[in-house]
């Protein structure tokens, strides 16, 4: 798999995605699980594991709504006013399915 600047984007925005959901309250279950669900969804981006590849379509689509509902989510639940580094969490969720959605493969 070639690596475009969409595709590196990727990388970069789900890691830190992932890295933000860690630190947060730790070590709060729900925030481990929403990191390993990015990094889950990742590794089935970019594996060469012929399932993955074969349902590429479903894993994109998997990948795009499970970052909608995170977003959803915190919108339901979130701290009000909101945190500078969930607002900041939220852009790079938006830019990761922009990303996402402009990777041709």
């Amino acid at each position: 798999m070639k690596l475009t600047p969409y595709r590196i984007a990727i990388i970069i925005l789900t890691l830190a995605t992932a890295f933000i959901h860690f630190s947060l309250l730790f070590p709060d279950t729900l925030f481990i699980l929403n990191g390993l669900g990015y990094l889950a969804f990742l590794a089935a981006y970019f594996a060469p594991v012929p399932l993955a590849r074969q349902n590429h379509r479903l894993v994109k689509i998997g990948f795009v709504a499970y970052t909608a509902i995170t977003i959803l989510a915190w919108i339901a639940i979130g701290t009000n006013p909101p945190t500078v580094l969930g607002l900041i969490t939220k852009i790079i969720e938006v830019l990761l399915i922009v990303c996402i959605l402009s990777d041709r493969e």
